[in-house]
C-alpha cells in the first residue's frame, strides 16, 4: 500500500518541479524585459500576467534600472504597501496608485476609478 502511494506521488512531484521551473524561467524573462525597457513595471502591475501573479512588488520594482532595495522601500512606504505584497493579491486601487506613481502623475491628475473601464486606460496603454 505504501509502495502504491509513492508511485502515484512521484509524477505529481515531477509535475510540480516542472511547473516551478517554468514559472522561474517566465519570471526571469519578464524581469529581463523590464530591465531592458521593453515593458514597464506599471504595465506589468496593471496587466498582472500569470508569471507575475506570485511575484513580490519589491522584486518587480527592483528589476528596473537604477532601482535598488532602498529606492523600492522608500517608494512602497509612500503608498503604503509591504515589500512582500504579491502582484496577484493587489487591489485595483493599489494597482492604479502604484502605476500612477511610477508614471509620475500627481494625485490631482489621476483619473477617477471607473469600475467599467479597462485598467490599462488609466496609464494610456
Amino acid at each position: 500500500m505504501t509502495q502504491a502511494a509513492r508511485m502515484s506521488s512521484a509524477p505529481q512531484h515531477l509535475r510540480a518541479l516542472e511547473r516551478a521551473n517554468a514559472v522561474r524561467l517566465a519570471r526571469a524573462e519578464l524581469k529581463r524585459r523590464v530591465t531592458a525597457g521593453d515593458v514597464s513595471a506599471a504595465e506589468v502591475i496593471l496587466g498582472s500576467p500569470w508569471e507575475a501573479g506570485s511575484m513580490t512588488v519589491a522584486d518587480l520594482l527592483g528589476s528596473q534600472r537604477r532601482w535598488g532595495q532602498t529606492r523600492c522601500r522608500t517608494f512602497l512606504q509612500a503608498v503604503p504597501m509591504s515589500e512582500s505584497k504579491t502582484i496577484g493579491t493587489m487591489t485595483d486601487r493599489q494597482r492604479l496608485a502604484i502605476a500612477d506613481m511610477l508614471a509620475g502623475q500627481p494625485a490631482s491628475r489621476r483619473a477617477p476609478l471607473d469600475n467599467n473601464a479597462p485598467v490599462l486606460a488609466a496609464v494610456g496603454g
